[in-house]
């Protein structure tokens, strides 16, 4: 089975998964959810398809970026102390977009969950494409954004958006990012029942 075969399941049980679906988690059960499962992770890991999810000691390596053949850069933690590489840090052969996210419960990164996800979509259409996306240590705020991503383009719930990512990577968005996860959640599935 290849990573895109297995990202569109569900689970082993679409059925129990789809009756575990029908309401947005609380952030206690996103708690319980983001602590199964792997319990660790590395510098990077290929989460979807061309999509990577990591930290910024992969980030800070032009050599490894092109080894991956990454061609886009999603840095979550633009211009935080971890993450301060200036726009040209890689040259002109990488697309570079910046979010300047705390990884503080209070900071609102909603805002960024769109402009985000279209880079992202944008990349991944790209022929050849390769886009990663980092912050500091590659599970809350870079982790929130491509949650984010898988929702709104993959039309996926942030149950199985969070399972998906997990498959491959060890993730736990801050309590402030799963609330406004869950807010995005509630949002889209209001869209969708509107239609």
């Amino acid at each position: 089975m290849t990573m895109a075969e297995e990202d569109t399941l569900l689970s082993e049980d679409p059925e129990s998964s789809r009756a575990r679906l029908a309401e947005t988690p609380t952030v206690k059960e996103l708690e319980e959810l983001l602590n199964t499962g792997r319990s660790s992770c590395n510098h990077v890991d290929e989460v979807w398809p061309n999509l990577f999810l990591g930290d910024h000691i992969s980030a800070h390596s032009r050599f490894g970026l092109w080894k991956m053949g990454i061609s886009h850069i999603l840095n979550a933690a633009h211009g935080t102390i971890f993450c301060h590489e200036p726009h040209d840090f890689y040259g002109t052969t990488i697309e570079y977009y910046g979010v300047p996210a705390h990884d503080l419960p209070d900071f609102d990164i909603s805002p960024y969950f769109y402009p985000a996800a279209e880079f992202i979509h944008k990349a991944l259409n790209t022929p050849g494409a390769k886009i990663f996306v980092h912050c500091a240590v590659g599970i809350s705020r870079s982790a929130s954004l491509v949650l984010a991503y898988l929702m709104i383009y993959h039309h996926l719930s942030l149950i199985e958006a969070i399972e998906a990512v997990k498959k491959h990577r060890w993730i736990f968005p801050n309590r402030g990012f799963q609330e406004q996860l869950r807010n995005l959640d509630i949002q889209l599935r209001c869209t969708k029942q509107s239609k």
